[in-house]
């Protein structure tokens, strides 16, 4: 059975894919974005935990230590909130630019980026009832389904493997001083964060191929679309086949041309004919003309007419077709035998003299 033309069975074209880009198309897990966030959560952690912290105690100590003398009356009041915003924004800002940093590289990494407002334009079906129910209820929604399941039977069980032999520590920081209970929840925290990091770049990677599966599987195209598309961009065969036509119909026309410029005709005597010219000062003789059958039948009629010599020399009228184009010098492993035919043509003219 033939196979059916609107099957999407063919690879997609870079054009293609190209255009999905410029709609806005593109492969994205959202599982990539979740693992680079968490990864900066744990950078941030690590590095800016114990600045941040300093910051914003001492803006607070400041506040309880003064707080009999802050007026909070009017004006007074929004100043104080607009002061307090400013300490907790700068002390927080270099965590905020990771997590931007973060949320940026995650997509990046998956495509370059794309500015597409197709995904703004009003569709009957964000809003069909149907189409919702496919949403919530189809293929995708499952694997989304299952996909949270995964990570949370895995981190789960991770974290469990890690709290339940400190479980008897923990027990303990009900009556822990906080100064020792800050830097050991830090250290708990990190190591939590390791592990759910660890994890999630292996759910990220198996996501991320996942969806790249599924969007080339969405990108596939039939014989026909290619068919379509290869017309689009190289043109009509039919209408290349008749500009090839013409173009050599006109590049027959100027070589019939230059045809009376020759000084001899070489033929086969039938199948070719090959016209080459010669005056004083040239390196070597140039063809002017060339073809087979109907073609050197033309050449010959021109030669004719024009009184141009036509020597017979089937071997070299062959060789010379197949290794000279029209307008070149010919090969110098042709000069001895040209060489005897012109000088034979010249013999003959001198005597018609």
């Amino acid at each position: 059975m033939a196979e059916d033309d609107t099957e999407k069975t063919e690879d997609p074209s870079q054009k293609k894919l190209d255009q999905a880009l410029e709609q806005g198309d593109v492969v994205k897990s959202q599982e990539v974005n979740t693992w680079f966030m968490l990864a900066a959560s744990t950078l941030a952690l690590m590095s800016f935990s114990g600045s941040l912290s300093h910051g914003l105690s001492t803006t607070m100590r400041g506040l309880i230590a003064n707080s009999y003398s802050i007026a909070v009356d009017g004006h007074a009041l929004v100043e104080l909130f607009r002061k307090i915003m400013v300490e907790v924004g700068g002390a927080c800002a270099m965590s905020f630019l990771v997590f931007v940093i973060a949320a940026v590289a995650g997509n990046m990494l998956q495509h370059r980026l794309v500015w597409s407002t197709e995904g703004l334009m009003p569709k009957f079906s964000k809003i069909s009832p149907m189409a919702g129910f496919k949403r919530m209820f189809g293929t995708q929604a499952w694997v989304n389904f299952g996909k949270g399941l995964i990570k949370l039977v895995l981190i789960g069980t991770v974290l469990s493997m890690l709290m339940w032999p400190r479980r008897t520590e923990m027990e303990s920081l009900i009556s822990t001083d906080p100064v020792v209970l800050l830097p050991y929840t830090r250290s708990l925290s990190l190591s939590m964060f390791g592990y759910v990091v660890a994890i999630m770049a292996v759910i990220a990677a198996a996501d991320y191929l996942f969806m790249y599966m599924t969007w080339m599987q969405r990108q596939r195209m039939s014989l026909q679309e290619l068919k379509e598309e290869y017309k689009q961009s190289e043109g009509d065969p039919i209408v290349k086949g008749k500009i090839r036509q013409l173009r050599q119909q006109r590049a027959r026309q100027r070589m019939m041309q230059d045809v009376p410029k020759a000084s001899v005709i070489i033929t086969n005597p039938t199948h070719y004919a090959i016209a080459l010219q010669y005056d004083q000062g040239m390196g070597a003789p140039i063809c002017v003309a060339k073809g087979m059958d109907n073609i050197a039948l033309k050449i010959r009629e021109i030669a004719g007419k024009h009184d141009i010599p036509i020597m017979e020399n089937p071997p070299l009228a062959r060789a010379l077709h197949a290794t000279v184009d029209v307008g070149q010098e010919i090969p110098p492993d042709h000069y001895k035998a040209v060489a005897e035919i012109i000088g034979i043509v010249m013999k003959l003219r001198r005597g018609r003299r």
